[in-house]
């Protein structure tokens, strides 16, 4: 078990399924806020599955501190 709240969460949620690393993803959720970024591509006909997965680990990290960056298109087309 996982000693930051954000990673039991994912987990528990299947969110996680390899991770290289993963305590010290977790030491250093313990030890500080995080930045994540996720590009999305405008020129695709449609957004699908996996845009919402993302979507909403993005939405749980926020909810937990993290700083979340979401860019359409532009910098990502």
């Amino acid at each position: 078990m996982a000693k930051s709240e954000l990673i039991n969460i994912l987990q528990a949620r299947g969110y996680i399924h390899q991770c290289t690393n993963i305590d010290g993803i977790d030491d250093l959720l313990q030890q500080e806020k995080i930045t994540l970024y996720n590009g999305y591509d405008c020129t695709g006909t449609s957004l699908h599955a996996g845009h919402l997965l993302l979507l909403m680990m993005l939405r749980l990290m926020q909810k937990h501190g993290s700083k979340v960056i979401v860019l359409l298109g532009g910098g990502t087309t």
